[in-house]
């Protein structure tokens, strides 16, 4: 059992990969008070907005770690979600900070649902990612013995 740098990037995909399933459910928690007059919208895109940077660039931080280690599968499984993020940031209301969520926007109901789905489809995705990391991680460090 060899301790490789794919070894190694695995173990760090599958640490981020936990946080980024937690920041998927707080969308989802988010959205659902939102939806259900919980909490009003300006305290929601407060709460919200300062998680979307971080959770592109840990995104992003194991997916380098991929290019580096030469795991290539793995890393072409992240990139549709990598140019959706780009895309996503891309198109963005004017905002004066950095995030996704306008509080004046958020009400609307096409917007909401996209949010919902959006965060459910992350959800699924990081969930799925999880569980290929982990056989990931487990294959490179068997081969990396022989």
């Amino acid at each position: 059992m060899a301790f490789t740098f794919a070894a190694f990037s695995y173990i760090i995909a599958l640490i981020v990969d936990a946080f980024l399933i937690f920041f998927a459910i707080f969308h989802i928690i988010a959205f659902d008070e939102l939806k259900t007059d919980y909490k009003n919208p300006i305290d929601q895109c407060n709460s919200l907005n300062p998680l979307v940077l971080p959770e592109y660039a840990l995104h992003l931080l194991f997916n380098t770690l991929f290019l580096i280690a030469g795991e290539w599968f793995s890393l072409i499984l992240n990139i549709p979600l990598i140019l959706y993020h780009i895309n996503r940031y891309r198109t963005r209301p004017v905002m004066s900070g950095p995030g996704l969520y306008d509080p004046t926007s958020i009400m609307n109901h096409e917007v909401l649902s996209q949010c919902q789905r959006e965060g459910w489809v992350k959800l699924a995705f990081y969930l799925l990612a999880f569980f290929y990391y982990l056989y990931g991680m487990i294959v490179s460090l068997i081969s990396g013995a022989a």
